[in-house]
């Protein structure tokens, strides 16, 4: 039996597939970890590796959140770049992709690096669990892809996925804040993803692409402070690349910060998560907890 067991195993993990923890794991009391932050990796600074010298402290699901190998995500800049810093866990990592990915076309760079574990050009979002937790990797290059509103391809899997995965405590996360502070600000190209999660009672989005750390205070699709069952949504974007000022400052923007470079640190447990943002030297630190919805 044994025997066989991991037979199955090892064809899991030579696929390249996201493997779900037994069902009964976290009511055991298992914690899951997960360490997220995008706009990562370039050959030009140093501060990725420094970041990737915080993930490396820390065990758990690493999540890019996409602009993670600078400036076009090409297939050298993912071996030389991407490759000695984050690189090093690969095996452990669950990505989404950026704007910048898709500067080499079809964004191949990407998806030859990654594998099966970041889908494929013509469907590149997935889901998996962490005991309690549906969790959802998203591609937010909306153009791209066929589109991101209601009726697209990609929001009409999310609709349905969520339909036939129930689960109390929902997390996705894609690389263009739908909420911003930052230098983009807001980017409505995802609402119709963000109106799906709200739907569902979802509670944490997840987004790089501004480069500055952002915590907004639960709310739904339409900006308006929901305390008991709207969307917690950090902006993550301190990977390794430079950062960058404030611009117009959001309704519902609870904490920023634009100098300290790091990752988000999630603990999610049956039924609740903590969060804690880690930075280099710990010059910042952004910490909670909440119960799902």
């Amino acid at each position: 039996m044994h025997q066989f067991l991991g037979a199955g195993l090892a064809l899991l993990l030579a696929a390249g597939l996201p493997l779900s923890p037994p069902a009964d794991a976290a009511a055991q009391g298992r914690v899951y970890t997960i360490i997220a932050a995008g706009d990562i990796a370039s050959c030009s600074y140093a501060t990725d590796s420094r970041t990737a010298a915080l993930v490396g402290q820390q065990s758990g699901t690493v999540v890019v959140l996409g602009d993670n190998a600078y400036t076009r995500g090409s297939a050298a800049q993912y071996r030389n770049c991407y490759g000695p810093t984050w690189g090093r866990f690969l095996a452990r990592t669950r990505p989404v992709p950026g704007n910048h990915e898709y500067q080499t076309p079809g964004a191949s760079g990407y998806f030859g690096y990654f594998g099966a574990p970041a889908g494929s050009p013509h469907r590149s979002w997935y889901a998996y669990n962490r005991g309690s937790w549906r969790i959802y990797a998203l591609n937010s290059n909306c153009t791209e892809i066929g589109g991101c509103w209601v009726g697209s391809r990609q929001q009409r899997w999310l609709a349905a996925d969520l339909r036939a995965h129930p689960h109390r405590c929902v997390l996705a996360y894609w690389h263009h804040p739908y909420f911003s502070s930052g230098y983009h600000g807001n980017d409505s190209i995802t609402r119709g993803l963000w109106k799906t999660l709200h739907a569902a009672h979802a509670e944490i989005v997840l987004n790089g692409h501004d480069h500055d750390y952002e915590r907004f205070r639960p709310q739904d699709w339409r900006g308006q402070l929901e305390p008991t069952r709207g969307i917690r949504e950090f902006v993550v974007g301190t990977g390794g690349t430079s950062l960058r000022p404030f611009e117009e400052i959001q309704a519902n923007s609870q904490v920023r910060n634009r100098t300290a470079h790091g990752v988000l640190r999630l603990r999610l447990h049956e039924g609740m998560y903590r969060w804690r943002f880690l930075s280099i030297g710990g010059s910042f630190t952004d910490s909670g907890t909440t119960s799902c919805h």
